[in-house]
């Protein structure tokens, strides 16, 4: 146990804190992310783990948290893949897409960190390409993508 998580809502068995953790690590690789990317982060917190919005704040802070000090990616697949079926873990990686697409733009590095998250999760590669063309077709159809055959 992390020494800060007495200090935080969601333990990290909890593959709500998991997941939150591999958004925030998606939405913060192209810098700081954006206010669209903040809503949308927000919005798919509440949405998909039926949360209120203070309830997802305190899920968001505790994710931040656990993703800073973070050393790879395997510790939250890991978490993810005791707790969910391969249906849950394919809506985690669409959160993923969401979030990617959220500012309009897909970049390389962005595409190749749902790639190995996807990976852990044990998600094909034909499902991880057929959930981004689905999110990129609901984001308006553009693929802005320099990465569109991954």
């Amino acid at each position: 146990v992390a020494p800060h998580d007495q200090h935080r809502t969601f333990g990290d068995s909890d593959y709500r804190l998991a997941a939150t953790a591999l958004l925030i690590h998606v939405v913060s690789l192209d810098g700081q992310p954006t206010g669209a990317e903040q809503r949308k982060l927000h919005s798919l917190i509440e949405s998909h783990f039926g949360l209120d919005a203070g309830t997802a704040d305190r899920l968001i802070a505790d994710a931040t948290q656990v993703e800073g000090e973070a050393v790879d990616l395997y510790h939250f697949t890991s978490v993810i893949m005791r707790s969910l079926d391969e249906e849950g873990r394919k809506r985690i990686v669409r959160m993923m897409w969401e979030l990617v697409y959220a500012d309009g733009q897909v970049t390389e590095f962005e595409d190749n960190v749902v790639w190995r998250a996807s990976d852990l999760l044990g998600i094909s590669q034909r499902d991880r390409i057929d959930l981004k063309h689905a999110v990129a077709e609901r984001a308006g159809g553009q693929l802005k993508d320099s990465a569109v055959g991954r």
